[in-house]
């Protein structure tokens, strides 16, 4: 998970960075001593829980905590503070958790943990790897403008999370068609194309673009591949994606798997 942590006390912001940082969930910790650099960051970049301290110069933790969940709806907001009576408000504004100072890494583990369910409650997507590839939102099957624009999705779901290049996905995706620049071109239609699709169906962050990478947050989708993967559920029968051909090296490994 990405986080970051927002206080304009120097000595409270670095101990707060590193119980962060000492949590084998976050991939990155961004700090910042001032609301509106903050807000600029999430802005630009995905953010997955934001640590804020309240009683910050500026606009402050409660409305720093309201501009960053506009831009980014999806972030999960921790108030730390060493005041009880921003409590009240703190909860008006559905803030997921609220620490007292001193806080130690494992106040902020809690925390996570608590994020991390509450993420997992809030799949956005069901996906049906095992047979033809199909996605699902509110029980309904999603339509795709372009078959090539499913497919992209699918590579995306068969990559479990990791991040691809745009030279990767052309690779996949134009296997016999040698012109760079045309398949650029080809595939940043197909991503507007697939963010416009997710966003119509409210499911745009399941869709992760981060320098020069796409990506799937696996954290906001069901899928059959994924819970097969985890726990062996469910029955694997020996066809995957079976629509597209660079899916069988993945079936083979589900099958030795099995």
């Amino acid at each position: 998970m990405i986080a970051i942590a927002v206080d304009d006390e120097p000595l409270m912001l670095g101990a707060l960075e590193k119980a962060i940082k000492l949590s084998p969930d976050i991939a990155k910790v961004a700090q910042f001593s001032n609301c509106e650099e903050a807000l600029e960051f999430a802005n630009a970049n995905y953010v997955d829980v934001a640590f804020l301290d309240i009683n910050m110069r500026g606009m402050g933790g409660l409305a720093l905590a309201e501009r960053i969940t506009a831009v980014c709806p999806c972030c999960k907001i921790v108030f730390c503070t060493g005041y009880e009576e921003y409590a009240l408000p703190a909860f008006k504004l559905h803030a997921s958790g609220y620490l007292l100072k001193p806080i130690s890494p494992e106040d902020v583990q809690k925390e996570i943990d608590n994020v991390m369910g509450l993420r997992q409650r809030e799949r956005l997507l069901t996906i049906k790897c095992f047979g033809n590839f199909e996605v699902y939102a509110n029980g309904e099957k999603v339509t795709f403008k372009r078959s090539k624009t499913k497919e992209l999705l699918a590579f995306l779901v068969d990559r479990n999370g990791a991040g691809m290049t745009s030279k990767q996905l052309c690779a996949t995706l134009f296997p016999e068609d040698t012109d760079d620049t045309k398949n650029a071109a080809y595939l940043r239609q197909l991503v507007l194309d697939l963010k416009t699709t997710l966003k119509a169906i409210g499911a745009e962050e399941v869709l992760r673009h981060e320098t020069n990478c796409y990506r799937i947050d696996t954290a906001l989708v069901r899928c059959d591949y994924y819970g097969f993967l985890e726990i062996g559920k469910p029955d694997f029968y020996g066809e995957y994606m079976t629509q597209y051909s660079w899916a069988e090296e993945t079936c083979a490994l589900l099958q030795f798997k099995k």
